[in-house]
């Protein structure tokens, strides 16, 4: 498969048509250059994140800029439903997992929450380094998956956010004493409404956040009889999500 690339300055399509050049630059030209190693007259694929897919062959090659000569463009509709992973912060490497993971099985938002039971704690400074960590982890796993659509990430939620999108979208919560089981949850593939999955911290979640979603109308739901951990819950959920909305 063709490696694929994403252009800088995502955030409004580039004019593309066959036979133009769209060109890489900054960090991602140097990654394609000198990391990736790619050479003129290799077929490789680039999008900007929002819709617009080009393939086509790289026609020149320095570290700070490869042009691509587009042969095929092709504009594609966002997903719908969309399917938002809440992702509770975890200590250690564990919600960059879960979110890497997401980001390939097809999560198109990834919400970052810091549940009661958070052992890693984001205040003003942490939150902005945060979320840019988490944004460059979805844009390389974004390419890897060679996915049209970026997922964004959000600023970090409290509980009152999510309360507020559970009375807008159909959110489940993963949650291992739950007595429904989440493969057995309808999901209407024409409701348009997103589907939100919400997975809570290594220590659960606490009992007036399960309460205060189920009161906003959230379904509480488990995956099967073990209990996975947080970098687990959200990529195993997707899978099963993917399936029932059609994606897979």
């Amino acid at each position: 498969m063709p490696l694929h690339f994403l252009v800088d300055g995502i955030g409004e399509p580039p004019v593309w048509e066959r036979g133009g050049a769209v060109v890489l630059t900054g960090a991602e030209a140097y990654h394609a250059a000198v990391v990736r190693r790619v050479r003129v007259g290799e077929r490789v694929t680039v999008g900007d994140g929002v819709g617009t897919w080009g393939g086509g062959e790289v026609e020149s090659v320095t570290p700070k800029e490869v042009v691509i000569r587009v042969a095929d463009v092709a504009v594609l509709p966002a997903p719908s439903p969309r399917v938002v992973l809440v992702q509770a912060l975890a200590k250690g490497d564990r919600d960059e997992l879960a979110v890497q993971a997401a980001t390939e099985l097809g999560a198109d938002e990834i919400v970052p929450w810091q549940a009661a039971r958070s052992v890693s704690r984001w205040d003003a400074a942490k939150s902005a380094k945060g979320v840019a960590r988490w944004s460059a982890i979805v844009r390389e796993a974004a390419k890897q998956a060679h996915r049209a659509w970026l997922p964004a990430v959000t600023a970090p939620a409290g509980l009152g956010d999510l309360v507020a999108r559970a009375g807008q979208a159909r959110t489940l919560v993963l949650e291992p004493t739950a007595s429904a089981r989440l493969s057995d949850v309808n999901l209407d593939v024409d409701d348009p409404r997103d589907v939100v999955l919400v997975v809570g911290p290594e220590g659960g979640m606490a009992p007036a956040e399960l309460s205060a979603l189920q009161d906003a109308g959230a379904t509480l739901v488990r995956l099967g009889d073990t209990v996975l951990r947080t970098s687990t819950a959200g990529p195993a959920a997707l899978a099963l999500v993917n399936v029932r909305l059609g994606r897979w």
